[in-house]
């Protein structure tokens, strides 16, 4: 776990309201995993391709982000926890 990704508690609390594995062919990248990720690019302003390896393909966490903000899953997560 690194400096700002989230505490196991704070995962147990998001866990349950993120989509489930995607339903087009591959598996979809960790959630957790992703989620970091995004935190990382936030928190450091990181061009998306320069996000360390340790939180998968940066295109795997760009796209989701996108997805998610799109779909809403973003300000879903966001109401739940404030």
């Amino acid at each position: 776990m690194g400096r700002g990704d989230l505490t196991n508690a704070e995962w147990e609390r998001l866990r349950p309201l993120l989509p489930e594995g995607g339903r087009r062919g591959g598996r979809w990248n960790d959630h957790r995993k992703t989620i970091d990720g995004v935190l990382c690019r936030a928190r450091t302003g990181l061009p998306w391709r320069d996000l360390p390896e340790r939180f998968g393909s940066w295109i795997t966490v760009y796209k989701r982000h996108r997805r998610w903000s799109a779909d809403g899953t973003w300000q879903m997560l966001l109401t739940a926890i404030q």
